[in-house]
């Protein structure tokens, strides 16, 4: 099964090249993979098949898979219609189709997807494809992003199924935590849990079930989707991802079916949009919309019967699931060959189709009786099968049994009418509707798909015996005696004479259509309304919010955050805080003499009004801070916070050469006693949170344990260094996100259109002359009246030193003091005094790359370091401890920790260097674009 995956994520991304090279031929050889696939499913039917492999088991979070019955019904249609609308693709598209090799990937890397689910035991697992087909599914529904409709069905079906996602999660997490496994296996060998907790579990996994197959009230994505090609629509909104809902249902009922919850929104919901769907779909005039909202009452056909919790219905339910994504494939690949034929799917305007194409007209004839339930097609024996079921439902009272029973005769009888409607439409002879002008027929390589399914629909019905006997193992697992067989004759029962009935119901709807069709006002109501105006209430609502949060000033926003932080925790340990703890002010002199330096340099950076002196004295806090590090015993955060620091005091003075030097007196008084007020309620109630803390350890810290653990599992004795690159090496993976993250904001916000690229070098400058001597290659361009000879002649000597020293620091940091972070620093300070020495064509000539592909670089290889351990069978971003022995350097210690600090060294020099070059090369760039070149000085 992983083989099967990962076939499907390769083939995925070779499909852009295989598309270039071949064009829409190159999806015959993409059809391949899910055929293969598909033997092997064949080959292990009958079987049970688990995989496990750990990856995050504290969390719960392992790649466990099982194929059993149930997958097995699921993985034949995902892979067995994946091919055939593959090679369907094949003939759809023409080879200058935009985003064909795209398309292509999105379409292999869903079939993929969708064997997940039906294979995952694990339900997080589960969630993880649920949600790439998700995003798959935008994907294609968008693919053609130039036309807005397409945009908003995308958007629309993202919106519905990822909060119908979220919502299963939530419900994922409280059904595991109240079993105490994640497991689906575990869960029906008896290990559900019971009480009103689990019902609510239950309630939101069905409201996920429920929006994925597009059942009322959160259908109406499903119209809307059939913007996408239809290629996606026969596959995704037929036989694949509106089933996955389907199967969730299927796969929980034998465990979940007598919830209290269970029968009220699967039966309830199911039935209504069995009908109404049903009834939309005799008023709408497009064919793929007659399908999609046939779609929508097959669905909750489908949901009800999986959903009733028997055997025999779960048996029926099985065996319409395959009858649907057999004649519903079929149908929308038929649409696709009369809409690329005619240039129309308005059923006013084709007429005399039949005759032209008798063999297309076959095919649709075949799927369409098959949808009607009408012998002896797989439709028939399925919906026979569950009219029976509903009639012996024990499980349901007899009120709710007649019910049942009501609903699938209505739904069924409209069934047989759009049925008939829709092949009428496209195929029938119309009075005063000429047949199209322009018809170009298909060739047998675009008939063949459909005709396939139809065929397979045919054969299923004859041989529905030994269909039963590869659907009924999954009946079996639900309670109760087994189930009734398929067949294609039971004798004279009730269900054959409702089916009389319903094909009589159904043949009179359709005698009526046309008044049918001029009454033609939503029964459904107006679903896309309702979705419009709850988004426009939701703009609204986040504009009020912004309007009252965001007023444009620093100031305010965060006296808001601070004074939050201060007031909810005081109050907290004003009520509920401990009777009595004790706090140590300090341990040594030192320590006073530090605070009291920091704390007269906070007093007074709110009395300065120089800004630059007020960012000095404010730097000065920090560098005590850092000496309390050291003091401490701890050199690594010392050293970092000194770093830190420096390069803030840079960043800082960068951006105060835009501002006044002084700050305007009657600003100044009017803020600096709330300010300083303030910020003593925030260092008290931090200090005293801290103490608390503290007093309230009743452990062994985890402190004393992390010094071995740092040797003996990431293999180095820096413990600091080590938490970030391996045993909270995901934290460190976050946080660098949010600095690339950040780091891009600040640049689109600088450079407003794009990045500036790589800083210009002494040799762009128009005036520059190579035989000027200069300290600096670019110190020779700054005007003699702002050049300073010594800090070049400085830089000119400290900067290879530097640069030297930052290399030291990232590979001594596993340890000793050091690291990524700090030889990025490092080696950003060495930037940064380039930078003031010789302005931005120095900057150009120190590094001349672009900030945003170290930036890019360094990311991936921090993102390929875990991918490599999981390829390699480790837990991602787990370190592996190689030991060398080399020439002259003799016994060498290598942890693959390494590559991971690589990555964040070079996101932390392409921070600097992004921050020098919007802030200062820039800013430059601006301030003196009026000035002569000669006139350019450095960024002092």
């Amino acid at each position: 099964m992983l083989v099967i995956l990962l076939a499907h994520a390769l083939a995925a991304v070779v499909a852009p090249l295989c598309v270039r090279i071949a064009g829409r031929k190159a999806f015959y050889p993409l059809a391949a993979v899910p055929l293969a696939c598909l033997g092997w499913v064949v080959a292990q039917w009958g079987t049970t098949q688990q995989v496990s492999v750990a990856w995050a088991p504290a969390i719960g979070m392992d790649i466990d898979l099982r194929f059993d019955s149930l997958s097995a019904v699921m993985a034949v249609l995902v892979l067995g219609i994946g091919t055939l609308i593959l090679c369907y693709c094949a003939r759809y598209f023409d080879d200058d189709e935009p985003r064909l090799g795209a398309f292509a990937a999105q379409l292999v890397g869903f079939s993929g997807a969708m064997f997940g689910v039906v294979t995952s035991d694990n339900m997080l697992l589960l969630y993880v494809f649920w949600e790439i087909t998700t995003v798959l599914s935008f994907l294609l529904v968008g693919h053609n992003a130039d036309k807005a409709t397409s945009r908003r069905a995308a958007i629309q079906a993202l919106l519905v199924t990822g909060a119908g996602g979220l919502t299963m999660l939530t419900g994922i997490v409280l059904l595991g935590h109240l079993s105490g496994s994640f497991l689906l296996s575990d869960l029906l060998a008896g290990g559900a849990p019971t009480g009103a907790a689990a019902s609510v579990a239950v309630a939101l996994i069905l409201v996920g079930a429920l929006s994925k197959s597009a059942i009322v009230p959160l259908h109406f994505w499903l119209p809307g989707a059939m913007a996408a090609p239809t290629p996606v629509s026969a596959y995704l909104h037929a036989a694949a991802m509106v089933k996955a809902g389907v199967y969730l249902i299927a796969r929980l009922a034998p465990a979940f079916a007598e919830s209290p919850v269970w029968h009220p929104l699967v039966l309830t919901l199911g039935a209504v949009s069995m009908v109404l769907a049903g009834w939309r779909a005799l008023q709408v005039t497009d064919l793929k919309l007659v399908l999609a909202f046939g779609t929508v009452s097959q669905l909750g056909f489908l949901v009800m019967l999986v959903g009733i919790g028997t055997p025999d219905a779960a048996l029926a339910g099985i065996a319409m699931v395959v009858a649907h994504a057999l004649f519903k494939a079929c149908l929308f690949m038929v649409v696709g060959i009369i809409d690329h034929g005619a240039g129309t799917r308005e059923l006013g305007r084709l007429s005399g189709l039949g005759r032209r194409e008798p063999v297309l007209f076959g095919a649709a004839a075949l799927a369409a009786l098959s949808m009607a339930g009408i012998p002896p097609l797989l439709g028939f024996v399925g919906k026979e099968s569950a009219l029976a079921a509903a009639q012996h439902a024990e499980v349901l009272n007899a009120p709710s049994r007649i019910a049942v029973l009501a609903v699938f005769v209505v739904g069924s009888a409209l069934t047989v009418a759009y049925s008939a409607r829709f092949v009428w439409g496209a195929f029938a002879d119309k009075d005063g509707v000429e047949p199209p002008r322009h018809w170009h027929g298909p060739d047998p390589a675009f008939l063949a798909p459909p005709a396939l399914l139809a065929l397979a629909g045919l054969a299923a019905g004859l041989a529905a015996p030994w269909v039963d006997t590869l659907l009924a193992p999954y009946a079996k697992t639900l309670p109760g005696p087994a189930p009734e067989h398929l067949a294609l004759w039971h004798g004279f029962t009730l269900p054959l004479l409702l089916t009389a009935v319903v094909i009589a119901g159904g043949l009179a709807l359709f005698a009526v259509r046309g008044r049918i069709h001029e009454s033609a006002h939503p029964r459904l109501g107006n679903a896309d309304r309702v979705y419009d105006a709850t988004l426009k209430q939701m703009d609204r609502l986040s504009l009020r919010m912004t309007a009252a949060t965001q007023r444009g000033s620093l100031p305010l926003n965060q006296a808001t955050i601070l004074g939050t932080m201060t007031l909810l925790p005081a109050v907290a340990l004003a009520l509920a805080g401990p009777s009595e703890f004790r706090m140590r002010l300090w341990d040594t002199p030192m320590q006073l003499v530090i605070a009291l330096v920091m704390i007269a340099s906070a007093l007074a950076a709110t009395v300065l009004r120089n800004r630059l002196a007020a960012v000095l004295v404010v730097g000065v806090t920090g560098y005590g801070c850092g000496v309390i590090f050291a003091l401490h015993g701890a050199p690594d955060l010392a050293l970092t916070q000194f770093l830190v620091e420096t390069l803030l005091l840079v960043v800082f003075v960068l951006v105060l050469r835009a501002f006044p030097a002084e700050i305007e007196e009657n600003r100044l008084a009017a803020s600096r006693g709330s300010r300083a007020v303030l910020g003593i309620a925030v260092g008290a109630v931090v200090a005293v949170l801290g103490a608390v803390a503290v007093a309230a350890r009743s452990s062994t810290p985890i402190w004393q344990l992390i010094p071995e653990a740092a040797y003996t599992i990431g293999g180095g004795k820096n413990a600091v260094n080590v938490l970030l690159v391996d045993i909270r090496a995901w934290d460190t993976m976050g946080e660098i996100s949010v600095l690339v993250v950040a780091a891009t904001g600040v640049a689109s916000l600088v450079f407003r259109v794009r990045r500036f690229g790589s800083a210009p070098r002494a040799v762009d400058a128009p005036n520059y002359d190579p035989d000027r001597v200069g300290w600096l290659s670019a110190g020779r361009l700054i005007s003699r009246e702002n050049r300073s000879m010594i800090l070049q002649i400085a830089t000119r000597l400290v900067f290879p030193t530097t640069m030297v020293l930052s290399v030291y620091f990232f590979f001594s940091g596993h340890n000793a003091p050091g690291g990524g972070f700090a030889g990025g620093l490092t080696a950003g300070l060495a930037l940064t005094l380039r930078y003031l020495a010789g302005g931005r064509y120095e900057l150009g000539e120190a590094l001349p790359v672009d900030a945003g592909h170290l930036l890019g670089a360094g990311l991936t290889l921090a993102a390929g370091t875990a991918a490599a351990s999981l390829l390699l069978g480790a837990p991602p971003l787990s370190s592996a401890i190689i030991e060398l022995t080399l020439p002259l350097f003799g016994e060498i210690k290598l942890v693959t920790a390494l590559f991971f600090d690589l990555g964040v060294y070079l996101i932390v020099v392409g921070l600097v260097l992004d921050v020098l070059r919007s802030l200062g090369a820039r800013l430059d760039s601006e301030l003196d674009s009026d000035e002569p070149v000669s006139a350019k000085g450095g960024a002092a």
